[in-house]
């Protein structure tokens, strides 16, 4: 089976990229075509280009921005044979946050417009899925859930040395995108409450510059690190931090889809987190009110995380069976 892999930016789209590994470990053919531009109408463009040249017989779409990919289904038949609609963010909730009702009924109606077109569907998280679901007419359309987790491989990156005496000097880190989205303000109201404790910033942003003008002398900023370095920087922590404020992403946002939670888990680091929905119980993760945050801190500084057992693990490779599950339901 030929198949292609579209995003906006697929080489920096980390889910797509764990797709790719799983399907070619499974001895498909995959396609992930490069753009020349970040410009919507441009990567459209070439999105089209790509189809007429490669000729899969599936395209595997990843959501957000989905107006980017809007018309593509009626090219299905002549550019490709089958489409699935993979929903990983409620992109028209996102665009409420920023500009309105409005702009959420514009970014729904794109949602809408790619799940009827899609022959299945995939999702991060059952909350995901279900929304994704009820655009659907069609009832009889599978939906697939495919969880952001880890892979094995995680676990076996080489680890950077870095010199901490003991648990007093173990920073509280940070690792992420620096916005307001993922909790920016709320990250540096903590640290500005907790002077007395040292603090990582791992993670990079169009504002970030402006965000972080004021940085307090108890944090430092790495910015963006290569994933394989990331391992090495959250095994030094103390307590990883999702800082989120709640919003109409909060219920959607869960254990199971929320990549940086599930590494800084699997690293068996205690993890303090608002903004966040549980969908199972997870050892060393504890979810608070964005205005608990501080306290939450202080009253884990010193606490131990629990052991693994092997049960606990959550990695990509659980989900090798659904993927295959759902390529061969075509």
């Amino acid at each position: 089976m030929r198949i292609l892999l579209l995003s906006n930016q697929p080489e920096r789209t980390t889910r797509l990229l764990m797709f790719k590994a799983t399907l070619e470990r499974q001895g498909q053919e995959v396609v992930v075509p490069k753009f020349s531009s970040r410009g919507w109408l441009q990567i459209a463009r070439e999105t089209r280009q790509a189809l007429q040249k490669e000729k899969p017989d599936v395209v595997h779409l990843f959501n957000v921005p989905d107006v980017v990919f809007h018309g593509i289904g009626k090219l299905k038949g002549s550019s490709y044979q089958k489409l699935i609609y993979d929903y990983r963010s409620p992109w028209g909730l996102e665009l409420q946050m920023s500009f309105g009702r409005l702009a959420r009924l514009a970014g729904e109606h794109f949602e809408s417009e790619l799940a009827r077109s899609a022959d299945l569907i995939t999702a991060v998280n059952r909350p995901l899925a279900n929304k994704a679901g009820a655009y659907i007419r069609d009832k009889k359309k599978q939906l697939f859930i495919v969880n952001n987790y880890p892979a094995r491989s995680f676990l076996e990156k080489t680890r950077e040395k870095v010199a901490v005496a003991s648990i007093e000097d173990k920073p509280l880190v940070f690792m992420g995108r620096i916005s307001r989205q993922e909790g920016i303000g709320n990250l540096l109201h903590i640290i500005r409450q907790i002077p007395e404790q040292i603090f990582w910033i791992i993670g990079d942003g169009p504002f970030s510059r402006w965000y972080l003008r004021d940085l307090p002398k108890n944090a430092r900023f790495f910015g963006w690190q290569p994933h394989d370095r990331v391992g090495g920087l959250i095994s030094q922590a103390k307590i990883c931090l999702i800082p989120h404020s709640r919003s109409l992403i909060t219920p959607y946002a869960t254990d199971k889809s929320v990549w940086k939670l599930n590494e800084y888990l699997l690293l068996e680091k205690m993890v303090v987190a608002s903004g966040v929905t549980l969908e199972e119980k997870r050892k060393n993760l504890l979810v608070v009110d964005p205005q608990d945050l501080v306290r939450a801190l202080r009253e884990n500084m010193y606490r131990e995380p629990e052991k693994l057992h092997p049960e606990d693990y959550r990695f990509w490779e659980m989900n090798d069976q659904t993927i295959k599950k759902a390529y061969e339901s075509l």
